[in-house]
């Protein structure tokens, strides 16, 4: 299994979508490119939560098939999705792992429970989680 690697100011705007939709959880898809060495993300889909719960969500079906179309028109590959944990840690819960249901996706999970938000990603087969070796990175800055 490659890196997942995601820009940090992608990171930011997920973490500033979920904190603005606090107390339900956030949710969405994540697309991008594919090659030897892992998935790069290229772009975050924000998707209304149908439930607007606090401990579950469910992505608006229409809202997913948009964002599906675009990813298409621009050239993207669906990788996963992700979600936020208001109030718990960035780990998959009973459920997450139940409805984790493409062995191909990245499972992001954003975890708003501490002062500093926390990001990780996982993938599911046959209801085995494995964490992902996820990085963040960015084009403005050189190290």
């Amino acid at each position: 299994m490659g890196i997942v690697r995601i820009d940090y100011h992608l990171y930011d705007e997920i973490v500033e979508y979920a904190r603005e939709h606090l107390p339900e959880e956030a949710c969405g898809l994540i697309a991008g490119s594919e090659d030897e060495n892992g998935k790069k993300v290229e772009k975050v889909y924000y998707l209304t939560n149908v439930d607007h719960a606090e401990d579950h969500f469910t992505m608006d079906p229409k809202e997913q098939l948009e964002a599906v179309k675009d990813m298409r028109a621009n050239g993207y590959k669906p990788l996963g999705n992700w979600h936020s944990h208001p109030e718990s840690p960035s780990r998959p819960s009973e459920e997450d792992i139940r409805l984790s249901y493409d062995k191909n996706a990245s499972y992001f999970i954003l975890s708003l429970m501490a002062k500093n938000p926390v990001l990780n990603s996982f993938h599911v087969e046959n209801g085995e989680v494995t964490k992902e070796d996820l990085r963040m990175f960015s084009e403005k800055y050189y190290y």
